[in-house]
Order: C-alpha cells, then structure tokens, then sequence
C-alpha cells in the first residue's frame, strides 16, 4: 500500500518502521512543517491515510481524506464530540474511516474483557468502580481515549454508574466523584507509554484489571494493520469492527 502518515510524531516514526517491514511505503508524511501539503491532489494516490495528529487538526484531517475519497485510520482522539457528524459526512460521501482510542491488541482484548467483568460486578454492590490512567507528560488530552472507552464500557454494563468524570493529579484541587459518577483518575508522568487499570474495592477487598504498554509499537502495529483491514473497505468504523471478539 501507498500510505500517508498525518502527524509524524514519536508514533508517526514507529508507524512508518513497522509499516515498511511489512511492505508498504510511506509515499506522503505530514507534520506541522509541512501542513500545507495535505491536500485532496497530494492525497490521490494514496491507498490508506493513518492521522495520528493533534484534536485540532484531526478534523481538517478526515474531510481532506473525505475530499480525495482516500481511507483514514484515525488514532488522534480528542474529537469525539463530532463523531455522529463525521460518520454523517462519511456515509454520505460513500467514504471509508476507521477510528479508536487505541489499536494495540492486548488494550483491545483488554477492552472487551472489561465489559465481561463489569457484567459480573454489577450485583454486588457493594463493590466501587473506577477508572486510572497513566500517560506521559506529553500527552494532549484527559482523560486519554482509552481511559474513556473503558469508562463507556463499564457505564454500558452496569445500573449503578451513569456517566464518567475526570481528575487529572495535580492540575486542580481533585474531584470528588459522586455516587453515581465512575471516577477516571488520569497522571502524567514522564515517558510512561500508558498504563490503564479498573479498580473494584469494597470493605473487605479489591479487584484490579491492568494493561501496562511497555512501548508505543503495540498501537503502531495495530493501526498499520487497521489500514491493512480497513483498505477495501466502505464505510464508518470503530476499532472493535477489526476485532471482532465473541
């Protein structure tokens, strides 16, 4: 495949290694030197963008592609606000888009076991739940999108916990979740690539579920092979489409 990296940060560089051993090419990168190469033209002979950009740009970003009916696998979070538009815009245009929070198998795996766990706490409640993430001080956003994915999951899969809240450590005086809120603590600490933990504890004791990233390569994998998966493909995404656990 011909692929453009939009964004070519710490990720955009493990992306195009991991893509390159795999075959592809790397026929456009894209960062804030050259933002104004990203266009419709530049973008025609491209079978699958990979946009792993900033919440601002993310946008710009997916109608570009939209424009020269290119692919986009989006791994920026921060947007979500306007999925129900994009996803519009994308069906509309007969476009093709795959986004998530995170790509890696594992936080994937990691993901749908959630759900299975929040089904089995749900009785007992006795037992609190909530959400801690730690990230890099580089991170742009709070909670990170994985962090929220697994919120939803949780919140989807039990009666007792409505929406999520977040306390990013150290930024303000701390949140205090209320009883129906699921709590996301989210640090930053330098150079961590992420660790996301759900914590169950009662009176009597606690149940921790854990993924630790050792690097960024697990997500740069999984997004070279959700382009792979997503390039003949119409249509809007999320991640958990690729991953199709029973």
């Amino acid at each position: 495949m011909n692929i453009a990296l939009i964004g070519y940060g710490k990720m955009g560089r493990i992306i195009e290694k991991i893509a390159q051993e795999r075959g592809h090419h790397i026929a456009l990168i894209i960062d804030e030197n050259n933002r104004g190469q990203i266009s419709a033209d530049n973008l025609a002979d491209i079978d699958v963008a990979i946009d792993f950009s900033t919440p601002q740009s993310a946008i710009n970003n997916i109608l570009l592609c939209f424009d020269a009916n290119t692919p986009v696998v989006v791994g920026t979070t921060g947007w979500y606000n306007q999925l129900q538009e994009i996803k519009q815009k994308c069906e509309d245009g007969n476009n093709s888009l795959l986004y998530g929070s995170n790509f890696s198998i594992g936080v994937n795996v990691f993901f749908h076991i959630n759900k299975l766990l929040a089904k089995a706490m749900n009785p007992y409640k006795q037992y609190d739940v909530q959400v801690e993430e730690i990230h890099h001080t580089h991170k742009l956003d709070a909670p990170s999108g994985t962090a929220i994915t697994i919120a939803e999951g949780i919140i989807a899969n039990t009666d007792h916990k409505q929406e999520w809240v977040n306390d990013l450590v150290g930024e303000d005086d701390g949140v205090i979740a209320k009883k129906e809120q699921l709590l996301i603590e989210s640090h930053r600490i330098d150079e961590v690539p992420g660790t996301h933990t759900v914590l169950y504890s009662s009176e009597v004791d606690q149940l921790e579920f854990k993924h630790t990233a050792h690097s960024r390569a697990g997500f740069a994998l999984g997004a070279v092979i959700a382009a792979e998966w997503l390039q003949e493909r119409k249509g809007f995404y999320s991640v958990t489409d690729m991953f199709n656990f029973h």
